[in-house]
């Protein structure tokens, strides 16, 4: 699948600015946000750019709905449900958990996007979803699956143009830029940057900040990278083969567990909040600015550096977790 064909669903290229406010709080530093928040479909996020992709793929192969699946406060789902509704095509979504009897958040938005909403109290395994994609096809339907995240060599593919994109914005602002930090989850994000980090010979270093603990049975994260990396690269017809040496993953701030709020999200939130006016999700990317501040704090990056946290987006999951932001602000 070549770089160039997917189907426009984002506006981009999303914003890159500087965060004055941060930068003279951090002043070894020159912190500097991308803003794929600013995305678009469905108050946008990273997840648009991996769609293009999938949804591409999906009309090429003549299928009429997407099937994904996720936990509730999904943004990635709620996404997949935007994308289907601008592409005229049906969405199906495999939710974790118990259905609430108050949709809020991302789940109010899948439903106000039009989404048909499966539940299952466990782990989602291939048989659940091959259930769910057989009930669709038998209703006369042509399904397509769409992985966890959207990360797979095709979904990918949104990241590897992305660091074209940032390249020539760096271009049109005279500007270098020595890291880009970003919440590194699914593994999709993380290996389209390494892909086009090779592709357009970017020098900027990728540091990903891991925001959820490796679960049981499953191949570590870096592991997972390297392979939709590699899936990728072979893809794209290119000689680079990725290895552990080429992912810098930073871990020790996921020991909460995946979605459980604590005083490091908090304060996140409100330093980018109070310092820039910029609101960050308390899942992905206030756990991923936690980790950014404390390898600041910690001086693991050397003095003078350009630094761009990549803002990857999930907005609407803070109106879930207000009651949780709101508790944890009374005992501080």
């Amino acid at each position: 699948m070549p770089i160039s064909r997917y189907y426009k669903l984002g506006f981009f290229p999303t914003p890159l600015h500087r965060l004055s406010r941060l930068s003279e709080r951090y002043n070894d530093y020159n912190i500097f946000i991308k803003r794929d928040d600013q995305s678009g479909l469905a108050m946008g996020g990273n997840k648009v750019r991996k769609l293009e992709y999938l949804v591409q793929d999906a009309i090429d192969k003549g299928c009429d709905s997407l099937i994904t699946y996720g936990a509730a406060q999904s943004n990635h789902c709620r996404q997949t449900a935007a994308a289907a509704a601008q592409t005229g095509l049906k969405c199906h979504l495999l939710l974790h958990g118990v259905q609430p009897d108050e949709h809020n958040g991302n789940l109010l938005l899948d439903k106000i996007l039009g989404a048909n909403i499966y539940w299952t109290e466990e782990n989602v395994e291939e048989l659940t979803l091959q259930e769910v994609f057989e009930m669709v096809k038998q209703s006369g339907q042509k399904p397509y699956m769409i992985p966890l995240g959207g990360s797979n060599e095709i979904g990918c593919l949104g990241y590897v143009r992305s660091i074209l994109e940032f390249k020539q914005q760096l271009f049109d602002e005279m500007l270098d830029m020595d890291y880009i930090v970003f919440a590194s989850c699914s593994g999709g994000t993380h290996a389209g940057m390494l892909v086009g980090k090779a592709l357009y010979n970017l020098s900027t270093e990728i540091v990903g900040i891991s925001i959820a603990k490796d679960e049981v049975g499953r191949s570590p994260l870096s592991l997972q990278i390297i392979d939709i990396a590699n899936k990728a690269s072979s893809l794209l017809n290119l000689e680079k083969r990725f290895n552990s040496n080429d992912v810098i993953l930073e871990g020790g701030y996921d020991s909460a567990g995946y979605g459980v709020i604590t005083k490091q999200e908090l304060d996140a939130l409100n330093l980018l909040a109070q310092q820039e006016g910029i609101v960050l999700d308390p899942v992905y990317t206030a756990r991923a600015f936690a980790g950014f501040v404390d390898l600041m704090d910690k001086k693991r990056f050397p003095k003078g550096s350009n630094i761009v946290f990549w803002h990857t987006g999930g907005t609407p999951a803070i109106f879930h977790y207000a009651s949780q932001l709101i508790k944890l602000h009374y005992l501080r």
